[in-house]
């Protein structure tokens, strides 16, 4: 291949590399030169183009006549590439003519803009210079009302020469306007201290329509005039209020409070009349002289109340906040507060929290007093700008408040404490068992009456002193009222019972329990303990909200919360206890019962028979009491059941020794005791409700554990192997000493228990690696359902023998 035909090849490489466009440039090609030609797509193919041109053989002897076609198309294109070439060449000198016409007209838009520019200069040093003599002369002759619309204006213009002060005249006229603005302040001054003198005897004069536009002016001047107007005004408008209430004056101590209210409503109405359209409206002067008034009373009430500290009582303390705050409530109704910080208007539109310190209305929550539902009721209070401009000087003086609720409270608790003695616990049967203790709401509702009003006062540190007076006194009743009057148990001992005497037992004799009495005050107690613990959460969340952010850590309830739930576990177990100590005497004459002399299988013994009335009188007394706590009473029925059922495991240990008629009977009484305990949370009750499967799965499973014992004694102990093989596949207890009691149980030689025992030991299965070494095998232990089978399979068996 020679050197000219690579380079035209690589040229053609080149040129098919530099025409190689992207997608987006190709279809914005066809959307401007839309084209069916296939030599002008993209993804034109040549053999497939050839292929449309000559589809036959026949075809072929057209040949010349479409070279030439081609060959004419491609002249044409050159054509028109020459003349677009050859059209671009006077581009370059029509554009640089083209420039310097765009030169020129620029110069002579900035000549325009230069002209106007001037002309209107000229106009506002016109303005500037005709206004400034006009507003020499009019401040001359005290023309206020033009004066106010003509220095706006002279201001305005002047504005526009600021750039200009290096010229002699700008400057000259720039320092006349501000030569008639002090000239105007301080003359707008000087007829404001005529008008309205700040000493002496004379009296303020009325308002006028020169004073009137004289504040015009001021808006227009330094801010400082119009501060010093308002200033001037205010004091010598509440001039007379300092003599009236001075210190030494009867009139100004707290129990006369409300006169220094009534003396300044008077004078908000004179000013209104007099002087309301003296000032413009914007200066909100009636608003200005209520917060100076405030800030004036709230110094000498401060003053006088560090003076006399040893008079201030809680009552007229109170009298005095009150009075104090229901007059700042009536400046939020009558006033924005916009004067307050730097003329940021407040708008009073957005509520505060709930007035409701921590009672909310829930679905379901009972036990609620009416006074509380009266409270709750009480519309949300709105945002106040004015709370706490006069009665923040009673913060200092509000560990008086505090003191007297602390007394207040000691004097409440002692007073529940006399209450309930004179009354006794909740009858039986009456609506008083089991519901929540009156004295419990009452002492919650003064709580939130407490709180309410000392968050009206302060958010601070009393709120933190008056949290610690409410700790103090929730311990306090928790334990004088609730804890100090749960029933005292007497620990029963059956040691002394007799199986004659367990079958002459009668309800209630010999047998150490709480009277239904008694029942019904530890499940009043447990109630009010959960109302208490509740309502303390409650409390704790409303003081959080009511103090400022800085000190809600320093609220913490959780103490008070711990001792509450103490005395409902304490409730509990004391209801247990006594049911469970109730059934010892039963669980002590099983124990001592000749089982081994049992001649035959009947129904249900003497013992079983006991238990099961000991548990149909307390448990539907303590159900009927805890129907507003289910979670509580199915708790109690747990640690009941956890409690008996190991109790009753081991006193079947020492039924020994036991013939196979004897473990019958036993087994009889047991699944009995399974039975009953099953439905034990809804024993002597109408609606029978399904137990809590937590519940269900402890009584199986202790129960199951009996039965399984029982079943172990009544298997032959021949041949060895077999039974112990049955022992631990029915007990899954790798125990010895469990193994001991058993063989015990069977009343076994000496001789017999050691081989059984080495035998045991033998056979049992070795423990997985990286078990731990304890006495539970690792087998699976049967279903409940399995059980049951089996349990069945085994009555059938003692009805046959019977």
């Amino acid at each position: 291949m020679s050197i000219m035909e690579e380079e035209e090849l690589e040229f053609s490489d080149d040129l098919e590399a530099i025409l190689h466009l992207s997608p987006e440039v190709q279809l914005a090609i066809e959307q401007v030169f839309p084209s069916q030609d296939p030599l002008d797509r993209a993804d034109f193919n040549a053999v497939e183009y050839i292929n449309t041109l000559f589809p036959t053989e026949q075809s072929l002897a057209n040949i010349d006549d479409v070279v030439n076609k081609i060959r004419l198309k491609i002249r044409r294109l050159d054509d028109n590439i020459r003349m677009v070439v050859r059209g671009q060449t006077n581009v370059g000198q029509d554009g640089r003519q083209v420039k310097e016409i765009t030169r020129d007209i620029k110069q002579l838009d900035h000549a325009k803009r230069h002209l106007t520019t001037s002309i209107t200069t000229l106009n506002h040093l016109h303005m500037l210079a005709g206004g400034v003599d006009s507003l020499e002369a009019m401040t001359r002759r005290r023309q206020y009302g033009e004066v106010a619309n003509l220095l706006q204006g002279v201001v305005n213009v002047l504005e526009h020469f600021q750039k200009y002060m290096g010229i002699p005249q700008i400057r000259q006229l720039s320092e006349r306007v501000k030569a008639a603005q002090s000239e105007l302040g301080a003359q707008i001054l000087a007829d404001f201290e005529e008008s309205f003198p700040s000493q002496g005897s004379k009296k303020p004069g009325g308002p006028s329509n020169v004073l009137r536009d004289a504040c015009l002016v001021a808006n227009v001047l330094d801010p400082r005039i119009k501060q010093e107007i308002i200033k001037k005004f205010i004091r010598q408008h509440l001039s007379e209020y300092l003599v009236l209430f001075q210190e030494n004056q009867d009139v100004a101590w707290l129990d006369k409070i409300d006169r220094r209210y009534a003396w300044i409503k008077r004078q908000l109405v004179d000013y209104e009349e007099k002087y309301g359209r003296m000032f413009p409206g914007e200066w909100f002067m009636t608003e200005r002289i209520a917060v100076e008034f405030c800030h004036i009373t709230r110094t000498e009430l401060a003053k006088l109340m560090r003076t006399r500290a040893r008079e201030i009582e809680v009552k007229l303390l109170l009298f005095a906040i009150q009075r104090t705050t229901n007059f700042e409530g009536l400046l939020a109704k009558r006033f924005s507060g916009c004067t307050l910080n730097d003329g940021v208007t407040k708008k009073a539109d957005s509520p505060l929290d709930s007035t409701n310190p921590f009672f909310e209305d829930e679905q379901g929550e009972d036990s609620v007093s009416e006074k509380e539902e009266e409270l709750d009721k009480k519309p949300k209070a709105p945002d106040n700008p004015f709370h706490g401009i006069v009665s923040k000087c009673f913060e200092p003086h509000l560990y008086v408040y505090i003191e007297s609720q602390d007394k207040n409270l000691g004097e409440l608790i002692d007073r529940f404490v006399a209450d309930f003695r004179a009354q006794g616990p909740p009858k039986a049967g009456s609506e008083e068992g089991g519901a929540v203790l009156p004295s419990c709401a009452d002492l919650f509702v003064y709580y939130k009456k407490c709180m309410v009003q000392c968050s009206q006062l302060s958010t601070g540190e009393p709120m933190i002193a008056l949290t610690t007076i409410f700790q103090k006194y929730l311990r306090e009743y928790a334990w004088k009222i609730l804890s100090g009057n749960l029933p005292k148990t007497t620990s029963s001992s059956g040691g002394g019972l007799t199986i004659s005497s367990l079958l002459k037992e009668k309800e209630g004799s010999e047998v150490a329990k709480f009277t239904v009495e008694e029942l019904c005050l530890v499940c009043s107690i447990l109630s009010t303990a959960e109302y208490c613990l509740a309502t303390t959460q409650q409390l704790e969340e409303k003081l959080k909200e009511k103090v400022d952010k800085t000190l809600a850590e320093r609220i913490n309830l959780t103490g008070e919360m711990d001792t509450f739930s103490t005395v409902i576990s304490n409730s509990i177990q004391l209801l247990v206890q006594d049911l469970d100590s109730a059934c010892d005497p039963a669980l002590t004459a099983m124990s001592k019962m000749p089982w081994q002399s049992v001649e035959h299988v009947g129904d249900q013994s003497p013992y079983v028979t006991s238990i099961i009335m000991h548990i149909k009188q307390n448990v539907p007394v303590i159900r009927d009491n805890l129907a507003s706590t289910r979670k509580y009473f199915t708790q109690f029925c747990i640690k009941f059941t956890n409690s008996f059922i190991p109790k009753f495991i081991n006193h079947l240990f020492r039924c020994k020794p036991i013939s196979m008629v004897g473990a019958e009977q036993l087994l009889l009484d047991t699944h009995s005791l399974k039975t009953v305990l099953l439905d034990l949370p809804s024993i002597g009750s109408q609606v029978v409700r399904k137990a809590p499967a937590s519940y269900t799965k402890i009584v199986v499973k202790g129960m199951t554990r009996a039965e399984m014992i029982l079943k172990v004694v009544m298997a032959p102990h021949e041949p060895p192997v077999v039974f112990v093989d049955n022992y631990i596949k029915l007990l899954a207890d790798g125990n010895p000493e469990t193994f001991q009691k058993i063989l015990d149980m069977k009343a076994l030689k000496r001789s017999e228990q050691s081989s059984m025992l080495e035998l045991f030991r033998q056979r049992l299965p070795t423990p997985p690696s990286g078990a731990d070494g304890g006495s539970s095998l690792s087998f699976s232990t049967p279903t409940p359902e399995q059980e049951s089978s089996r349990i069945r399979k085994l009555e059938k068996l003692i009805k046959k023998r019977l």
